[in-house]
């Protein structure tokens, strides 16, 4: 089934998604690789700068170029969700992401954590890099650039009709992925 859901979205339309569905998404997503997730973890969500419960969390570190007005992203593929395993669990509890978007699947833990939590983990084909850029509309805000570096910082997207992404992992349990 394909849905288009605007961000920020509820559990009960979380729970309407199911594994192998289509989904595209319009509003905020987030960006955070290992040093973000440890960083944010390590620090209380009413500290931050943004919600992150009003967003969707993308495993990404994007290419961008500064110019005049800000910034323009020239590519924003998926990177490796495998990487953040030892995170995710807690980071969906302890800020309320209900809608992650990667590649390559997570493990058992972020699955229990989807079910107990609400929330679903989509997966974005690798190597599209420049697909993806084309669907961002603007990247208002970037956080700790200066600490991390450009693949580690965070980055906001104002995204519309983000996808294709593929339910990989659903709120009911279930996963594409063998586990």
């Amino acid at each position: 089934m394909e849905h288009h859901f605007t961000i920020p979205i509820s559990a009960e339309m979380v729970k309407k998604l199911h594994i192998g569905d289509i989904l595209y998404l319009t509003g905020n997503i987030f960006t955070a690789r290992d040093e973000a997730h440890k960083m944010m973890l390590q620090n209380e969500k009413q500290n931050l700068p943004f919600n992150p419960s009003e967003m969707a969390l993308y495993h990404c570190g994007p290419l961008m170029k500064k110019h005049e007005k800000g910034w323009q992203v020239v590519s924003a593929g998926p990177t490796t969700s495998g990487r953040m395993e030892l995170f995710e669990d807690k980071f969906i509890e302890k800020f309320g992401v209900n809608i992650i978007i990667g590649k390559g699947g997570m493990g058992e833990k972020t699955r229990q954590a989807l079910q107990r939590f609400d929330a679903v983990y989509t997966a974005y084909t690798g190597g599209a890099g420049a697909l993806a850029a084309e669907r961002i509309q603007d990247s208002p805000a970037v956080y700790w650039l200066e600490e991390f570096g450009m693949p580690e910082a965070v980055w906001i997207f104002t995204v519309k009709e983000f996808g294709p992404l593929i339910v990989a992992m659903d709120a009911h349990g279930k996963s594409i992925y063998r586990q």
